[in-house]
């Protein structure tokens, strides 16, 4: 069962990374083995890829979990998360939750979890970042060893699960939930448990995804989501709904399926605007260390000024043969603000990239895993590389240079609506 408390101390568990100040070094950036807290150096960041299937990554799939850090968290009490063992646990401290770094809507959650005899424990969804009403602020995915009202499997002060098999046994056992409109179902070791339709007028569309330490040991373990009612923002056929920037030096041709760009520089940007949103796609790169971007919340691009906005790098180059070492700030990176910390990406083969910018923060997944995580605290302004930019802005891929030879497919996107 829950313990609500009216406050919280929060605590961040990732430090997020800033650059108040447009630059041309990338020295001047944090790396992101500097980005989360307890790491005593970049040696000790160890990439684990996620256990995803190809097909998975395909359909959006993304790890909110590295495997080894706290890469991404967010704690809301002085509970002691760590990482042992391949999974996050707890069992001490003033009970509280361990939060995404971002807010979700409609998606499906898959994660493992082990209960220690006796223990109290939670998945709170789509909750606020200090839930004080489980009525209210989330819905909390009840774990326990025995409960009359709530047992493992139910809604909190919602929705009754049927007595549902022992999790306090020791062993590991597995969530599937899907939270879709109004509607939520859970399979708990792949079996239904619960299906709930929420009638209440203040029904939750949005929030974050919480892991509760609330009494004795849990564990979490292989952490997964993929998000749900993305649209379509190419067709696989043509340029609808795109433009090209006048004066790029840059082809965009439509081929199999995906936007093929060759030479540059130059941009294609979308008639629609976008502010908060998580976008999806598929990228190719057809040569060694290509440069080239996704721009985002950009300007209307002219012949003048091509794309002024932030721009997510595409760059699979590394260093000394380490992937640790971007040697362009990496695919994944905020270009000039945040480094990529780890290049997860081959080049001339397809890898997925996952996008989300929510308020000022902003992160990427590369094939499923996290890559970069960063807060933009500058002083507003129209232009992201000059200050912060909060206004919609296009969407726009770029041709870099006479070298560029990139494709882009499956390119979808969601319009996030931050909690209020």
């Amino acid at each position: 069962m829950n313990r609500f408390h009216t406050t919280f101390a929060f605590v961040l568990v990732t430090v997020l990374s800033t650059c108040g100040t447009e630059t041309t070094s990338q020295q001047s950036v944090p790396t992101g083995a500097q980005m989360f807290a307890g790491e005593a150096s970049e040696n000790t960041f160890q990439f684990v890829a996620p256990a995803l299937s190809d097909d998975e990554l395909r359909t959006g799939w993304i790890s909110l979990f590295d495997g080894t850090t706290l890469f991404g968290w967010e704690a809301n009490s002085n509970a002691n998360w760590t990482v042992t063992d391949g999974g996050i646990t707890a069992d001490s401290g003033t009970p509280g939750l361990l939060l995404t770094a971002f807010e979700y809507g409609d998606y499906e959650l898959r994660c493992d979890f082990r209960l220690a005899a006796g223990g109290n424990s939670g998945v709170f969804l789509r909750t606020t970042s200090d839930p004080t009403s489980p009525v209210t602020d989330c819905y909390e995915l009840n774990m326990c060893d025995t409960h009359e009202t709530f047992p493992t499997g139910s809604l909190v002060a919602r929705s009754r699960a049927p007595d549902s098999p022992a999790v306090e046994d020791g062993n590991w056992h597995s969530w599937h939930v899907r939270l879709a409109g109004r509607r939520i179902s859970v399979e708990l070791d792949g079996a239904a448990v619960l299906d709930f339709q929420d009638t209440y007028d203040a029904a939750r569309t949005i929030g974050r995804i919480g892991l509760q330490m609330n009494g004795g040991r849990v564990e979490f373990r292989n952490i997964f989501l993929r998000p749900l009612e993305l649209q379509a923002l190419f067709s696989g056929h043509d340029l609808s709904g795109w433009r090209i920037v006048p004066g790029s030096m840059s082809s965009f041709e439509v081929a199999d399926g995906a936007i093929h760009v060759l030479d540059g520089p130059g941009f294609l940007e979308t008639e629609s605007v976008w502010d908060n949103f998580l976008l999806q796609a598929e990228i190719r790169t057809g040569g060694a260390k290509l440069n080239s971007g996704i721009f985002f919340r950009a300007m209307p691009g002219t012949e003048d000024a091509p794309s002024n906005g932030y721009e997510m790098q595409i760059h699979n180059g590394f260093r000394d043969g380490d992937r640790s070492k971007p040697s362009n700030a990496g695919t994944g990176a905020i270009f000039r603000r945040s480094t990529a910390r780890y290049v997860v990406a081959d080049d001339e083969s397809w890898f997925q990239c996952t996008l989300i910018a929510q308020g000022n923060r902003f992160g990427s997944w590369i094939n499923g895993y996290p890559v970069m995580l960063w807060t933009d605290d500058r002083e507003l302004n129209d232009n992201p590389r000059k200050g912060r930019r909060s206004k919609a802005g296009h969407v726009s891929l770029q041709g870099h240079d006479p070298t560029t030879d990139l494709r882009f497919r499956n390119l979808r996107i969601a319009r996030v609506k931050r909690e209020a």
